[in-house]
């Protein structure tokens, strides 16, 4: 639902997403956005600049250009609004995985480690781990993974250990 909500859902999709009538999921946005009016400044911001510009862009300059972003037909014009909220998001999350992801390979290898990176899943990445390393590769993830990319805000990251993917869901 939060989700749902900054990226443009409507009283209507959320009415179809929940239990809500129609009347309580327009009060649940009002509500929302009068309690995180923060978030609701960077939505019609980022909406402004993307018209005015064309595109939005990533933490790292990657641009998204939006050309159906000042349409006249209303749906392709909101399509290209949620495109101009979700991209900065979605696109600086690539960035930031992208960049661990090279900085622990690097570092992996330097220190001459058994441990493979295996998968990337959004914003998790997946190690296959000798036992002798697991205390290793813990400690690697967890000081290069917050500091892939410098942000005014923490970032938390959790590490999961099992046999198999099964065990850590």
């Amino acid at each position: 639902v939060n989700f749902g909500v900054v990226y443009g859902m409507s009283d209507y999709g959320l009415e179809q997403a929940t239990n809500l009538s129609r009347e309580q999921a327009s009060q649940f946005i009002a509500l929302y956005f009068e309690k995180y009016p923060r978030v609701k400044e960077y939505l019609e911001a980022t909406k402004e600049q993307a018209r005015k510009l064309g595109y939005v862009q990533t933490v790292l300059g990657r641009r998204r250009f939006l050309p159906e972003i000042n349409s006249f037909n209303r749906m392709v014009r909101e399509a290209a609004e949620r495109m101009a909220i979700n991209a900065p998001v979605q696109g600086s999350s690539a960035d930031i995985i992208k960049i661990a992801m090279i900085n622990l390979h690097r570092e992996m290898k330097r220190r001459n480690l058994k441990s493979k990176m295996l998968l990337q899943i959004h914003d998790e990445l997946l190690f296959e781990v000798p036992e002798e390393e697991v205390e290793e590769m813990k400690s690697l993830v967890t000081e290069i993974m917050p500091r892939a990319i410098e942000l005014r805000v923490p970032v938390k990251i959790d590490i999961k250990l099992g046999r198999n993917w099964g065990e850590m869901a």
